[in-house]
């Protein structure tokens, strides 16, 4: 079964493996799939649920909470996101502001079938909206019993700063922060690491396999396989194409098996292990289209990767890890 850890200095506990559904549920995946994916994390013993209200616009919050209806509430933690455009993307359809935090809070507990959120999360940092508006409007959230709890999401220390120092003077804290991570992409390392743990957040983080490259099935030089997100014309592909047109990069992860079977782990399983070495770091978000794919990747849970293995595989991924901290500046769209 999957482990626990605490989210932040917070007193609430989500499972080392958490299920998300960005890039599957009500696009990729056919709906009766998607619930099966759902119900094989749940026998797993994964508890925690990572959706946001962009995802297939709208659509996989609402397939998520047809998945989950009928478990009892209480058991379950349930988060999703704010910040992108939804519905006909109008001029007040995206962003922090208090109009949008407010209306789309009630939008994703309708979907979701539930009353409350245990994390609403601020998608990416918004440079229109004064901050101070945005913190103000999560405090109304969590007073309201709408979310229990506030995070963000690919947010830089100094906004992390900004956001917990205005969020302490109304009578909360963000608890965390939801960063890409994996061996090939460590930009949250230098800055964003450090300060969330000296602020109280630590991260639930996506992307832990790197869009699917850390498995090891797209081979340098050879086309990705049929049916695979570096085939998806929905989305993944162009997500993954900047690893996959380093075929550098590609040989190298080829390098990491001895490794995986050294430690009698698969390669992704390796790699969700490996971000979950980061004491820093709550939970790893894992995507699945098939149920035993769900199965697998929660054997990463609990595995204790050796001082000695680590070190060789900084030395196998040598310069093609992305350890750049500005990095995570350049997702947040600006005006």
């Amino acid at each position: 079964m999957v482990n626990y850890r605490n989210l932040g200095r917070s007193g609430l506990k989500v499972t080392e493996i958490t299920y998300g559904n960005w890039l599957t549920h009500g696009s990729q995946v056919e709906n009766e799939q998607a619930t099966a994916c759902v119900r094989a994390a749940l026998d797993a013993g994964i508890t925690t649920f990572d959706t946001a209200d962009v995802y297939a616009n709208t659509k996989a919050e609402s397939v998520l909470g047809e998945a989950l209806k009928g478990e009892r509430r209480q058991s379950l933690e349930i988060l999703t996101k704010v910040y992108w455009p939804t519905g006909p993307k109008g001029a007040n359809d995206s962003g922090l502001s208090r109009k949008h935090i407010l209306e789309s809070i009630d939008g994703s507990l309708e979907r979701l079938q539930t009353d409350y959120v245990d994390l609403y999360q601020a998608h990416r940092y918004d440079h229109v909206t004064p901050l101070e508006e945005t913190i103000q409007a999560f405090a109304d959230v969590v007073r309201q019993g709408k979310a229990l709890y506030i995070g963000v999401s690919e947010w830089t220390a100094d906004q992390i700063r900004a956001g917990q120092e205005l969020a302490t003077q109304l009578g909360f804290r963000l608890i965390s922060s939801q960063p890409q991570y994996s061996m090939l992409w460590r930009v949250i390392e230098e800055e964003v690491v450090p300060t969330s743990a000296e602020l109280g957040l630590s991260q639930i983080v996506w992307s832990p396999v790197a869009q699917g490259v850390l498995t090891g099935k797209y081979l340098p030089g050879q086309p990705a396989p049929e049916g695979s997100r570096g085939t998806d014309d929905k989305g993944g592909a162009q997500m993954i194409s900047r690893f996959l047109s380093q075929e550098e990069t590609l040989r190298r992860v080829q390098d990491l098996r001895p490794i995986a079977d050294e430690l009698g782990l698969s390669m992704a399983q390796l790699a969700v292990a490996w971000v979950l070495q980061n004491p820093n770091v709550a939970s790893a978000i894992i995507g699945a289209s098939r149920p035993e794919q769900v199965a697998e990747n929660v054997k990463a849970s609990g595995v204790t990767i050796p001082a000695e293995l680590l070190a060789r595989i900084d030395s196998v991924l040598g310069d093609s890890v992305v350890t750049d901290p500005r990095e995570t500046e350049k997702s947040s769209p600006r005006p």
